[in-house]
């Protein structure tokens, strides 16, 4: 067992540094290629298709890590990378010598990326190695950063120890590296209602989406805020990316998200529904909303959590404020019951 790195600010260094790098690799490859080239399935694993475009991330992962396994042993946890989802930096080393756990994702929103629609995100976080415990609210320091259509000139970074504030920059994309433009503007809404604000409840694929949206619209009708006569009052905005989401959250854009898919998938009786949920490489970045104010829960109500592995199914909650989280969160318990999720 490890209590990781002894100096923070060198691991938000190396992680920022390895998201870079991904950045204006993944943004080279955009430019140049075609959509069909870049949505072309390369492998299926674990239930969900890895794209072409996945692949190059995933290149500049592993040589990132070997380099950095220079200064200090660690366990890389990451889809695709064995099957097990973990690998030892140096390659060979015993994992018990393994000073801290890299969990990293390093394109979630590859759908929305591929076809040029929306920003995709690169999405890591580091815990000190404390065995195959190890779970999300170890995590002591997390990165994220934005891959933005090829039409975007600007990109967010931000990141967030479990010492310190949440920080963050806006990146000029427009050359061939990324360059500072300003500090990046990021806060919480701080509506104490949903009431012409976004919120929504994360139905992505055909499966189980009648029985998301009928809970959904019992929830927002039980808060009283679904519409004011023909006037509707809260909107939908599915953003294929739980980072994605993760990061509307932080930045004011939405004030409400429940991702309830491995609830939905088991009341339908969807066991291959099941494996598109999320998993804690996606949501790894979650001490960043926490560290700017929002509050990020697990369906019971408790601290989100799940250990650091590529195959647990996630259901979470995210709450701009904790004056939305009072609102909300008893409505939404009592629904769960009632709807048999719980």
């Amino acid at each position: 067992m490890s209590l990781g790195p002894s100096d923070p600010w060198d691991v938000i260094d190396q992680l920022r540094r390895l998201h870079l790098r991904m950045l204006a690799a993944l943004h080279a490859e955009l430019r140049a290629a075609s959509s069909t080239e870049l949505s072309r399935v390369g492998v299926v694993q674990g239930g969900d298709a890895v794209y072409a475009i996945d692949m190059k991330g995933e290149e500049i992962l592993i040589e990132h890590c070997r380099e950095w396994s220079k200064a200090a042993p660690f366990l890389l946890i990451a889809e695709g990378i064995t099957e097990s989802g973990e690998r030892m930096f140096p390659e060979g080393a015993d994992p018990a010598s393994a000073e801290f756990r890299l969990i990293v994702d390093p394109i979630d929103g590859t759908r929305g990326l591929m076809y040029n629609k929306r920003s995709a995100w690169i999405l890591s976080a580091v815990a000190p190695n404390l065995g195959p415990e190890t779970s999300l609210q170890d995590i002591r320091w997390a990165v994220m950063t934005e891959v933005p259509t090829t039409r975007a000139r600007y990109a967010d970074q931000l990141w967030a120890s479990v010492d310190g504030d949440a920080e963050g920059v806006t990146l000029d994309i427009t050359g061939d590296e990324p360059v500072f433009a300003h500090a990046a503007r990021i806060q919480p809404s701080r509506a104490t209602d949903l009431k012409h604000g976004f919120a929504c409840l994360v139905k992505f694929f055909p499966t189980g989406k009648t029985l998301t949206a009928q809970f959904e619209e019992a929830l927002f009708q039980a808060l009283s805020e679904a519409s004011d006569g023909d006037v509707p009052l809260v909107f939908d905005d599915q953003y294929i990316s739980n980072g994605g989401q993760m990061y509307e959250i932080l930045s004011g854009h939405d004030r409400f998200i429940a991702d309830l898919r491995p609830l939905i998938f088991r009341r339908v009786g969807s066991g291959e529904g099941g494996k598109l949920c999320a998993h804690p490489y996606d949501l790894c970045t979650e001490l960043i909303a926490r560290r700017l104010g929002a509050v990020v829960t697990g369906v019971d109500g408790r601290p989100l959590n799940a250990p650091l592995s590529v195959h647990h199914n996630v259901a979470w909650v995210a709450y701009a404020n904790e004056e939305l989280r009072g609102r909300i969160e008893p409505v939404l318990q009592r629904l769960l019951a009632e709807f048999g999720l719980i």
